[in-house]
């Protein structure tokens, strides 16, 4: 395995050696999706795996992104009924109708939430 010290220099060397693979079309195919799927050429996301590097997912990325929206979304409704339970004035005319809803949406979101965490762990 190669020293990840010595990386930089490396990366500054042409590359001029070649090695060829033989692969079926459905292995091909697989294998440009995973590349495409963290942002690198074949031969980067080849060389990689080959020399035992983490390859980052760019969907995990998205995904990360995705949870992080629905934590914020969480977090507005969660402020939301913290004014109401505080008798803020801004809250006056909101009802235990309008708390429940924001509950029920709180609910929905932890749904959404739970989705996406299961996706990631796939």
């Amino acid at each position: 395995m190669i020293d990840k010290n010595n990386l930089k220099t490396i990366k500054k060397e042409r590359r001029e050696k070649k090695l060829r693979v033989p692969v079926l079309p459905i292995e091909e195919a697989e294998i440009k999706s995973k590349a495409m799927d963290t942002g690198l050429t074949v031969a980067e996301y080849l060389r990689n795996l080959g020399l035992g590097y983490q390859v980052p997912s760019v969907i995990d990325n998205r995904k990360v992104d995705a949870l992080l929206k629905i934590n914020a979304d969480l977090g507005r409704l969660g402020g939301l009924i913290k004014l109401w339970l505080t008798n803020d004035k801004r809250t006056k005319l909101i009802g235990k109708s309008q708390l429940h809803m924001t509950l029920d949406s709180i609910r929905n979101t932890q749904s959404i939430m739970l989705n996406e965490i299961m996706k990631l762990k796939k």
